[in-house]
């Protein structure tokens, strides 16, 4: 079984001391022979491994995180995902373990917003063809498979499905068609912003979690408001810049089954209702 390491972590763990390049071989060897070496950390193919710095000159103690398996990656594969100096139990923020996902319901829920996702979009091509113009092509699983590792935590299958249908939107006018005129944000964006806040509130102060995934922003360019995936919950809860949070919708699917039903049946919505302005789909007063 071969290890992988890829270049840009094996490089960031030798700023780290002259002997971490040896120590990483040795550790790769090991994980070869026995890829349950780490501990879980209680994320999906998930696991923790730490190097002793006393056994190698030049080394300081090393935290290793690596992925083994599905649902991460194939059968039997092994990645080296991250290497750093190891900081004290006491220091580093504790994470809740997150149960395993049951493969039926990511299944059922990635149906779910294919099928609600594909009536917006054909309502859009209808009759609102600029906001419709400024969706993304669809996400390949590689792609989303790095953003996973970006991100640090695992991509509900509702989120993965959306992504695989589309991106995101192109900033443009007409981009912020979802309710109360959010744009659905790239996937690069939304790993920026999720490592923004995680740098602000240090991931571990209970203002900003490792499992929220940003996917949409209240207006075009503000990064300030928007809405997030509770990938533990499924839940979207709403921020602002003042860390208050909400729930906003049940789930992905709620958001989405709630716009198709409002831009189908408008006496169905509630104060803001779809309208249209030079061909984009804007919510607001009739």
């Amino acid at each position: 079984m071969a290890v992988e390491l890829p270049a840009e972590v094996q490089e960031r763990g030798e700023r780290l001391g002259r002997g971490v390049r040896y120590a990483l071989k040795v550790l790769c060897g090991q994980l070869e022979d026995n890829p349950l070496l780490g501990s879980p950390t209680g994320e999906p193919s998930m696991y923790a491994a730490r190097i002793d710095g006393e056994t190698f000159e030049d080394c300081p103690e090393l935290d290793v995180q690596y992925a083994y398996g599905p649902p991460m990656l194939a059968e039997g594969q092994v990645r080296i995902l991250s290497v750093e100096a190891a900081q004290p139990a006491a220091v580093a923020p504790e994470r809740e373990p997150v149960a395993a996902p049951d493969p039926r319901l990511e299944e059922m829920a990635a149906r779910q917003v294919t099928a609600a996702w594909q009536r917006v979009e054909t309502w859009l091509r209808d009759h609102a063809p600029v906001s419709f113009d400024s969706l993304q092509e669809g996400a390949s699983s590689e792609e989303i498979d790095r953003a996973e590792r970006e991100l640090g935590v695992r991509v509900p299958g509702d989120l993965r499905a959306l992504w695989h249908l589309h991106r995101g939107v192109q900033s443009s006018s007409g981009a912020a068609f979802l309710p109360d005129n959010a744009k659905l944000m790239t996937i690069a964006e939304a790993i920026e912003l999720h490592q923004h806040w995680g740098q602000i509130y240090d991931f571990g102060d209970g203002l900003w979690d490792h499992r929220w995934i940003p996917v949409c922003t209240l207006g075009e360019h503000s990064w300030s408001n928007g809405l997030y995936l509770d990938a533990g919950t499924g839940e979207v809860w709403s921020w602002d810049e003042f860390a208050n949070r909400r729930v906003e919708f049940e789930s992905l699917t709620t958001l989405l089954e709630e716009m198709a039903d409002a831009l189908e049946a408008p006496s169905l919505a509630g104060p803001a209702k779809p309208g249209l302005v030079d061909g984009a789909l804007v919510w607001g007063t009739p």
